[in-house]
């Protein structure tokens, strides 16, 4: 399971993902993408700004993905 760190300066988001195991890292994907429906949803102004593609936080996504396709490459992914 996950663990939360106490301090933000210990570890760097790409660090906090390289550390969860698969099923962990696919529930965070999942978990970021709904906290950015639920943004959008909230605030209808910024949902209109924004492309429908567009995600709140691209980064969580984007460190997300690179992980995924190093694992793949690497034959780690179960």
């Amino acid at each position: 399971m996950g663990q939360f760190a106490i301090s933000e300066d210990a570890f760097s988001l790409e660090e906090q993902i390289k550390s969860l195991g698969d099923d962990e890292l696919l529930d965070f994907w999942e978990e970021t993408q709904h906290i950015s429906r639920i943004m959008s949803a909230a605030n209808p102004l910024m949902a209109n700004d924004l492309p429908m593609d567009e995600n709140i936080h691209p980064e969580y996504e984007r460190l997300i993905l690179q992980e995924l396709q190093v694992r793949s490459s690497r034959g780690e992914l179960r």
